[in-house]
């Protein structure tokens, strides 16, 4: 009888399926995981049986409701063994370094937030940071390294998830970096690396605003623009794993400078770097200020009006567009706005959404509800756990030998 892979096979996909179904919506009894996934009774039980005794779940008695007159054995539902694995979701924000350490059952364990020494690192430099911050993070948390099962991996830029490859990031100093196989290597564990706005989305189906949503869009807005798609309950990433760049669309060919080496991208209109170098041309501007600095008080002098009110009208406006062409595209039910400082970010105001109706294909057909959620640099870390948790999943199940 020949032996498979515990990820191939009739088996091995019935127990990807099992583990799914009891990961959204456990804890459930055996015979509502047959109906949900339409495997068969017989098989249901035999699979439990090997993902019990490989201890990625367990039996938990539920207390029958009534008046406890009944008799009879109570009902035994699955859920996920959190004591299986524990896993570290990091995210590179533009300054920090936010971690979270979470059991298999998506229970979080400790939090922590560090400065990075410089926006931009080499990838030596960076390697060394997380290094130190995961560390901490199990320190905090009365663990050591050797237990964690993954590292979750979140960073801005065009990556390769499926390879850990950094092509760019505004947080790296080259481009091309195998920061996966490095960070890797430093820590002895699996690392799994991903674009941030894709690990938020991942939060998002899994926890947020997402969850009860098969199709939809996140546009993540912080120090760049960045979006997650959503389809058919399936996050998409393109054929070469790096779909959905909405901050590097083409606004206009001839437009301003990109971080990323192009013109016209919309970042360069919408980001904060590029509102901080178009207050570059206003009188007595102090772009010596820390830059955050620098953007408070270029929203102080917008409410006044002038030629400050018309940066921010111009990125409104551009901003706008760009969300009208994914609804003329995608023709999404929902589109959640997500990011640390969303709800104070003037690019999302009332006059967005409706800058954004009014630039969308007249037809008959309702509008996607837009929703602001608020995540902060944590939150994102928490997309970088669930994406570990994912990977560590799949290599406890390809560790399964269907003989």
């Amino acid at each position: 009888m020949p032996v498979t892979n515990g990820q191939n096979g009739t088996r091995g996909r019935g127990r990807r399926a099992l583990m799914d179904v009891i990961r959204r919506r456990g804890p459930l009894p055996r015979i509502e995981l047959a109906e949900l996934t339409s495997l068969s009774r017989a098989t249901v039980t035999t699979i439990t049986a090997e993902l019990i005794e490989a201890g990625l779940i367990e039996e938990i008695a539920q207390a029958e409701p009534g008046n406890g007159a009944r008799r009879g054995r109570p009902r035994v539902d699955l859920r996920i063994r959190g004591a299986a694995h524990l896993v570290a979701g990091v995210k590179i924000a533009h300054r920090t370094l936010s971690l979270v350490l979470m059991d298999f059952n998506f229970s979080r364990l400790a939090e922590l937030e560090v400065p990075l020494p410089a926006p931009c690192l080499s990838a030596d430099a960076m390697t060394d940071a997380i290094v130190g911050a995961v560390d901490t993070l199990m320190e905090k948390a009365d663990h050591c390294r050797s237990e964690l099962s993954g590292i979750g991996l979140g960073i801005a830029g065009v990556v390769k998830a499926a390879r850990g490859l950094v092509l760019w990031s505004p947080s790296l100093d080259a481009r091309n970096v195998a920061l996966g196989d490095q960070v890797s290597a430093a820590l002895d564990l699996p690392v799994f690396v991903d674009n941030d706005a894709n690990l938020v989305t991942m939060a998002e189906l899994g926890f947020g605003l997402g969850r009860a949503h098969s199709d939809f869009i996140v546009v993540t807005v912080e120090s760049g623009v960045g979006m997650g798609l959503v389809i058919d309950g399936q996050l998409y990433r393109g054929a070469g794993g790096c779909g959905a760049e909405f901050g590097h669309v083409k606004m206009h060919p001839d437009g301003p400078p990109c971080r990323c080496g192009q013109h016209g991208c919309l970042e360069a209109y919408v980001a904060d770097f590029a509102l901080l170098r178009e207050a570059t041309n206003l009188p007595d501007f102090d772009t010596s200020l820390p830059e955050d600095v620098q953007l408070s008080r270029l929203l102080a002098r917008a409410g006044a009006g002038g030629a400050a009110r018309a940066i921010l009208d111009q990125a409104r406006d551009i901003f706008a567009l760009g969300l009208a062409n994914l609804v003329n595209i995608f023709d999404p039910r929902l589109i959640i706005l997500a990011g640390g400082q969303v709800k104070s970010n003037p690019l999302l105001s009332a006059q967005v959404v409706e800058k954004m109706k009014e630039a969308i294909v007249q037809v008959d057909r309702p509008t996607p509800e837009v929703a602001v959620h608020q995540w902060g640099d944590r939150m994102w870390a928490l997309g970088g756990a669930a994406y570990a948790l994912d990977g560590v999943l799949d290599l406890a199940l390809s560790e399964m030998r269907d003989d």
